[in-house]
């Protein structure tokens, strides 16, 4: 059975990909760990794997860089029809699972959680056969409440667990406690806009303030 976490978003663009790399900053001390983005779109103008594979300061063999690889910014599902394929979930699991057993996997969903991946399936069909706790990364300002907390209904209605919740930008501290009170769940970290990001100012940020209590630590172990 696959063991990590998956990261999903509130929306496209929230910080999936720095958090995923942010991770390797502060686990990869005392577990091995590799990340995949199963499904890319816009890959002509985006490349997240390259992008965790520079930030996160990863070795070959902490990156799997197989999957769906699409064209166009675009839903996946989308982006599949107009290069003429069809996501299979299925496929997906398959090819993960002839990998190394013995790692921790971060795998970084594409765009918000109620993506479709088809026709018929949307991304949550994907995590519940990957059968992965989810760490939500959700923006800090105004809309993130409702945001977040829709995205944790939607999680909770389908039985997936959740791992906590990351929020990104300014800090605000009022909706990380509404966060926290209505969701029930815990606010992992509050990452600041950085001016300058980089693998040494993401480090020095996850190895000082990522998870401080531990939370995700458990996961890992």
């Amino acid at each position: 059975m696959l063991k990590g976490i998956f990261i999903t978003g509130t929306d496209t663009n929230v910080g999936k990909t720095v958090i995923s790399a942010a991770m390797f900053h502060r686990y990869r001390s005392f577990t091995a760990m590799r990340y995949w983005k199963p499904v890319q779109t816009g890959i002509e103008r985006d490349n997240d794997t390259l992008m965790v594979r520079r930030l996160g300061a990863c070795t070959e063999n902490e990156i799997l860089d197989e999957g769906y690889r699409l064209p166009r910014p675009v839903s996946p599902h989308i982006a599949a029809r107009l290069s003429n394929k069809i996501i299979e979930p299925e496929r997906l699991v398959r090819l993960v699972s002839e990998y190394a057993p013995n790692v921790n996997w971060i795998v970084e969903g594409a765009g918000g959680l109620l993506v479709p991946l088809n026709e018929q399936a949307l991304m949550p069909a994907l995590i519940a056969q990957l059968n992965l706790p989810v760490l939500i990364v959700a923006r800090s300002g105004i809309g993130t409440i409702n945001h977040t907390l829709l995205t944790l209904e939607a999680l909770t209605a389908r039985m997936l667990r959740v791992a906590g919740v990351v929020m990104v930008g300014n800090l605000h501290h009022e909706n990380r406690e509404a966060i926290e009170q209505f969701g029930q769940v815990p606010v992992i970290a509050q990452m600041p806009l950085m001016t300058e990001l980089s693998t040494l100012t993401l480090a020095h940020w996850a190895q000082s303030e990522f998870d401080k209590q531990g939370v995700l630590r458990e996961i890992f172990e």
